[in-house]
């Protein structure tokens, strides 16, 4: 089992079940080293954003809000930083703000970008698993180390009964390292 066919094998099996949707850039076409993991899921089942990364968050917890389960992919964390403000002020407090009434239901797809066969710049590949563990109470981060824990994780990602948001963290060198 390697890791980028896990990932394309779980993308796959997610496109299957009902009411999920992937946002973001690159879900709809090529662009980014996670495409080829969305390549032969249904087009109907992918909306692709423009390079606006709070926006694309602000839209995913709009989709979550009503009824989807929306998978929002960001390629690299530098990047998602960018919706991190959305994360912290509304997804992680909206559990609270609602007396726990409303539980919007998200996954978050990002990765630590690939540094290797050509390194992309500094501002690409960094890993911010950590700091986004501290920022969150309600969000839980879970990262894949290993190909044999990326499908339970979506699935448990998915079908998780408390339905907490995922942020799910990839890493880049590992779709051919592994």
């Amino acid at each position: 089992m390697k890791y980028f066919d896990e990932l394309k094998r779980t993308m796959e099996w997610i496109a299957e079940q009902p009411k999920t949707m992937f946002v973001g850039q690159t879900v709809a076409g090529p662009g980014t080293f996670m495409f080829q993991t969305l390549r032969d899921v249904p087009k109907d089942r992918t909306l692709e954003m423009p390079i606006n990364e709070s926006f694309q968050m602000q839209f995913t917890i709009g989709l979550s809000l009503a009824g989807y389960v929306p998978i929002s992919v960001y390629p690299r964390q530098n990047f998602l930083l960018l919706a991190t403000a959305d994360m912290v002020n509304m997804l992680d407090k909206i559990p609270a703000i609602s007396d726990n009434q409303v539980l919007p239901k998200i996954i978050i797809r990002v990765a630590a970008g690939p540094y290797k066969p050509v390194h992309p710049g500094h501002q690409h590949v960094g890993n911010y698993a950590e700091g986004f563990k501290k920022m969150f109470s309600w969000i839980e981060v879970i990262e894949l180390e290993e190909p044999e824990d990326i499908f339970p994780t979506y699935k448990y990602a998915l079908e998780r009964e408390d339905n907490k948001a995922t942020l799910i963290i990839e890493h880049g060198n590992y779709y051919n390292d592994k």
